[in-house]
């Protein structure tokens, strides 16, 4: 980034307010189970509820978010990859990048990638928005895993296998997102503090992978919706840089209950008009820990 982006980066910071509104489409208790598809939400049958929240910007809180306590926090992780878009240098190189960071972040023994890679997401204004599978941004809170589903817990369809846990072992899966395009971000990530979320807030859904005009061979993955609740906090990060991921909790297999963290995509109303759409990857990563 040149100086002049970012001071002109820092001038938006410091004159944009911290606390902005915006709509968060929730979904209503269905009669149904919930079923939406990573390709064309056309097909999904969820039923919105949405509301208007606040979104906090946490580089203004004077607590800084952690993985212990609201289940997310900000890191620096200086990627060697060239070009996001490369889908075989991100294969070549982001495995053993984010593997190596997570451990280095967390302190756990180890930590494994899902699918050997990662999303690249473009938002509506991108001329490559939906030009491939999941391309497109979420805009629905929802988290990625269920106890059923868990990276690690069984074979599914990101490529993980069953992970032979140790009694005491602690399993932990993890969502790494990352903005590969520079600020102001029209459409960011808003997290939800998981120390709100309740368990009734959660309700199982099934992920449609709708790859090619057979349904039969489409995959299928269930993950959670997430019902209105106004305890709910949300948080954002506002202009993040690309060195700069946020990790949150998708899944951990503690004795005491602990939910992941429900994450949607939003429009920023402090944006300004006119700027490039936003492009980032997220990647899945599970940990293991004595």
């Amino acid at each position: 980034m040149s100086r002049t982006e970012s001071r002109t980066a820092s001038q938006r910071q410091s004159t944009t307010p911290d606390v902005v509104e915006a709509t968060i489409n929730y979904v209503r208790p269905m009669a149904e189970r919930p079923k939406f598809h990573a390709q064309d939400h056309a097909r999904d049958n969820l039923r919105f509820d949405p509301q208007r929240v606040t979104i906090e910007n946490a580089r203004a809180l004077h607590d800084a978010p952690s993985l212990e306590r609201e289940g997310l926090t900000l890191a620096r992780q200086a990627s060697a990859i060239r070009d996001f878009r490369d889908a075989d240098e991100v294969r070549r190189l982001y495995p053993r990048e984010l593997e190596t960071f997570i451990v280095e972040l967390t302190g756990a023994n180890r930590a494994v990638m899902l699918g050997g890679g990662g999303l690249v997401r473009y938002t509506e204004r991108s001329r490559h928005y939906k030009t491939g599978m999941n391309t497109q941004p979420a805009r629905f809170p929802h988290v990625d895993f269920t106890p059923s589903t868990a990276p690690g817990l069984v074979d599914n369809v990101f490529g993980s296998q069953t992970e032979k846990l140790r009694p005491g072992q602690r399993l932990v899966g993890y969502n790494v997102w990352r903005a590969i395009s520079l600020p102001p971000q029209d459409v960011p990530l808003a997290v939800c503090d998981a120390r709100t979320v309740a368990r009734a807030d959660l309700m199982p859904a099934d992920g449609v992978y709708d790859d090619g005009d057979d349904p039969s061979k489409w995959r299928e993955l269930e993950a959670y919706v997430v019902g209105a609740n106004p305890a709910h906090r949300w948080i954002y990060y506002r202009d993040m840089q690309p060195d700069e991921v946020l990790v949150f909790r998708a899944y951990d297999n503690a004795p005491a209950w602990r939910a992941g963290v429900p994450h949607s995509a939003f429009d920023d109303p402090s944006c300004p008009a006119g700027g490039p759409p936003r492009v980032s990857i997220e990647a899945r990563v599970f940990a293991v820990y004595d």
